[in-house]
This record gives C-alpha cells, sequence and structure tokens, in this order.
C-alpha cells in the first residue's frame, strides 16, 4: 500500500520571472511596462472608448529604460501587459578597466566586473569623476529582464 504513494516528481528550477502581469488600466504614467519585448518607462497614456460593442482601448508611449528608444503601443484596457521587474542598486566604484567595464564593490565585498561603461552622458560623467577628478564614486545600476546598466554616478558620501 505504501508503494502507489511514493512517487517521485522532477522538479525544474523555474527561478524568478523577470516580469509579471497587469493589467492594461491599471498601469500608471512613469511605471514600467514590457513593448515589443524591451522593458520601458511610460511616458505618456491615454484611453479611448470605442464604439457600442468594442472595449476602451490604452494608447502607450514609452521609452526603453536601456537604449532610450521610444516605443507605442495600444492594447485593450481589459487585457494583461507585461510589467518588468526593474531594480536599482548602487554600488561604490573601484577602477575602471582598460576595456571599459566598471569594476564595483557588492555589499559582500565581491566585486562585479561586468557592467560595461555607458556610451551616454552618464558613461562620460563616469569617467570624469573618476578619472579627472579623482572622486570616489557611487555607480547606480538599473537592471530589468536579464538586462543591466549603469543609470546614474554621484559622489560618494566621505
Amino acid at each position: 500500500m505504501a508503494d502507489e504513494h511514493d512517487v517521485e516528481f522532477d522538479s525544474a528550477d523555474a527561478g524568478a520571472s523577470t516580469t509579471y502581469p497587469m493589467q492594461c488600466s491599471a498601469l500608471r504614467k512613469n511605471g514600467y511596462v514590457v513593448i515589443k519585448n524591451r522593458p520601458c518607462k511610460i511616458v505618456d497614456m491615454s484611453t479611448s472608448k470605442t464604439g457600442k460593442h468594442g472595449h476602451a482601448k490604452v494608447h502607450m508611449v514609452a521609452i526603453d529604460i536601456f537604449t532610450g528608444k521610444k516605443l507605442e503601443d495600444l492594447s485593450p484596457s481589459t487585457h494583461n501587459m507585461d510589467v518588468p521587474h526593474v531594480q536599482r542598486k548602487e554600488y561604490q566604484l573601484l577602477d575602471i578597466t582598460d576595456d571599459d567595464f566598471l569594476s564595483l564593490l557588492k555589499d559582500d565585498g565581491d566585486t562585479k566586473d561586468d557592467v560595461k561603461v555607458p556610451d551616454s552622458d552618464v558613461g562620460k560623467t563616469i569617467v570624469k569623476m573618476f578619472k579627472e577628478e579623482n572622486k570616489d564614486v557611487n555607480v547606480i545600476i538599473q537592471t530589468a529582464m536579464g538586462e543591466e546598466c549603469a543609470i546614474d554616478a554621484k559622489e560618494a558620501p566621505k
């Protein structure tokens, strides 16, 4: 009798999902949404009422949080859209390597060496503060959907 209940299940690692669903009508300006498989920040939203039997539609204009490209989407207000899990974390900058990677100090004392200096003004600011002005710099890294990028830098408090 005990044999019929000894069932083994193979477990697969689900891991944490990079997105979660949210009803389109619940999304807000300055919130995040996935458009064309890219994590974006909503900069403008408008809802249009449709005919007798149609659904209200939500028109969204959003900016890709990593590339800065403008994306638009139109979706029925009752449909679900993916929202990315966006995390921001501050690290102390230890060094900038010759191939333009940031060497960052993690909370546990290890280093994080896989973030490239961005090609934007943020990257120029980081290099200027660290190499030219010899300041202690804290870099804010934003992570979403398996991508990460330095989005801000500030002088570390002494």
